[in-house]
């Protein structure tokens, strides 16, 4: 792909947003303005019925048709639409028979993550409007791609990351923009959320009626061979479909980090540092080997130049954190913490759920709250109406921003996952990281967490990823070139995610 398409795309999108709006307000393809909104949804077996759920409860828009590639788990979302709407959704396992459906306006897809590119892109291509789950793509350049494609055939593609239509969350970021907790340059994104072992590594046969290729789409076709127990939803685990963590729950909380620092750009310098430990404690074989390949804890620091975002991922046990600050601004010192803080001259600011956020002077008095909810849904409908991609409140672009910050993170880990460390090692590296964090502070802390659950560190040491420096323009790695291999990914036909000069 070309450096200059690839900044064009990246840079632009207020002057195109305008340009939309030009647009007839009626641009679905086989509608008349009184019609319904024919949507698709790819990909029914978790996320994908909320999608349904989305659809069904806006009386714009109608569900026609479901793609699945396991007909047993269509068939019965079909039913319940049915049930529903009086009208049955026609069922595909193929998606680009689908999207030849002349009486399909729109598209929604969750997938697994390794699909979620080239399906919003041929859907696109065929002239219907996207919306796509986050991550928004499973590598950078085919986020560049996905822009790219939005902005040729003049479609609205918006991002899953529905806290952007949050009331909570939205009232919470102005109030930061207002200087409500003075100047903030430093935000945390947290995801400490308990992932058990997905069994061990193996040859697990397929599900009946499942068609591996369709699913294995872009990805490497493996005979097919599963390596994990569980077919539907622990492919997250596993790095050929999935990003781990810090791509599943990370985009949500980097994208609203992102946001509330001012952030409009990719970063200038990445380094993780983390593993996928505490396995071989849990199920007490020293010799145990997980299925996943991604890490369930890893500690991601981002350099902005004047602003810095540390993302930080716990997989294991975390009923009894030891965290004070961050139990206190939580507000819980006990189970899951999912959410964003950011620290500023005057206080903090916490988005501690996805309806709910607080703010906090500098001796952790409450000052401030936030709550209400979204219908991310409803925004992308908005827009499929007006034309008008300044509309959507998460527009591709923003997703891809977003996605980036995880895959950069998980660049440096992969780099780096062989590089074990002591914690001294550790530290020591720490030292030269740039960054508003305290970076020995997380270490502590990280350290006391994995010690907590077992984890014998000199038998099993955290792996330091190299520090990366990026381009933010050029979306290319400066001091690495062998991590630029990462950017994209080794397609298989006909399944190839095309370059943002080719969509």
């Amino acid at each position: 792909m070309s450096q200059v398409t690839r900044r064009s795309f990246v840079k632009t999108t207020a002057a195109t947003g305008a340009a939309f709006a030009a647009a007839p307000a009626i641009g679905r393809a086989g509608t008349s303005a009184n019609a319904k909104i024919g949507m698709c949804v790819v990909g029914v077996n978790s996320r994908g019925n909320s999608h349904i759920g989305g659809w069904l409860n806006d009386e714009r828009s109608e569900v026609r048709a479901i793609v699945d590639v396991d007909e047993a788990v269509g068939n019965k979302r079909c039913d319940q639409i049915e049930s529903k709407q009086g009208l049955r959704p026609k069922l595909y396992t193929d998606m680009r028979k689908a999207f030849e459906d002349k009486s399909i306006d729109g598209i929604s897809t969750a997938t697994p993550n390794h699909w979620h590119a080239l399906c919003g892109i041929w859907a696109m291509q065929a002239g219907k409007d996207a919306y796509v789950e986050k991550p928004v793509c499973h590598n950078v350049h085919e986020g560049t791609a996905l822009i790219a494609a939005a902005r040729k055939y003049k479609r609205m593609c918006q991002v899953g990351t529905q806290s952007r239509s949050s009331k909570a969350v939205q009232d919470a970021v102005a109030f930061l923009e207002s200087g409500g907790i003075g100047t903030c340059n430093f935000a945390r994104g947290l995801c400490y959320k308990r992932r058990a072992s997905i069994n061990p590594l193996g040859d697990y046969p397929l599900p009946d009626g499942v068609d591996f290729d369709l699913w294995s789409g872009p990805a490497k076709y493996t005979d097919p061979k599963l390596t994990r127990k569980r077919f539907h939803y622990d492919w997250h685990w596993q790095r050929m479909y999935g990003n781990g963590d810090l791509g599943n729950q990370g985009p949500h909380q980097t994208d609203i980090a992102r946001w509330g620092l001012g952030v409009d750009t990719h970063p200038n310098s990445i380094l993780t540092y983390g593993g996928r430990l505490g396995y071989q404690a849990e199920r007490k074989d020293a010799n145990y080997v997980d299925a996943g390949d991604t890490g369930n804890t890893e500690v991601s620091i981002y350099d902005y130049g004047d602003k810095t975002l540390v993302f930080e991922t716990r997989g294991l046990d975390v009923s009894n954190s030891a965290d004070e600050e961050l139990n206190t601004l939580f507000q819980s010192t006990r189970g899951n913490k999912i959410g964003v803080v950011f620290y500023g001259s005057e206080g903090y600011l916490v988005q501690k759920t996805y309806t709910h956020c607080i703010a906090y002077d500098k001796d952790l008095n409450v000052i401030k709250e936030f709550k209400g909810g979204e219908n991310h849904f409803q925004n992308f409908l908005d827009a499929c109406e007006s034309r008008n991609v300044s509309d959507l409140n998460a527009d591709v672009r923003e997703g891809h921003l977003s996605a980036a910050i995880s895959h950069l993170g998980n660049i440096s880990y992969y780099m780096g996952e062989n590089n074990n460390v002591t914690v001294e090692e550790l530290s020591a590296a720490l030292d030269n990281v740039k960054g508003l964090d305290d970076n020995q502070a997380t270490l502590t802390r990280t350290v006391k967490h994995l010690e907590q659950n077992g984890v014998d560190l000199s038998k099993y040491p955290i792996a330091l990823g190299p520090l990366l420096k990026f381009d933010p323009e050029k979306e290319l790695f400066t001091n690495n070139s062998a991590a630029n291999q990462y950017l994209t990914r080794e397609y298989r036909e006909p399944y190839v995610c095309p370059t943002a000069d080719r969509v």
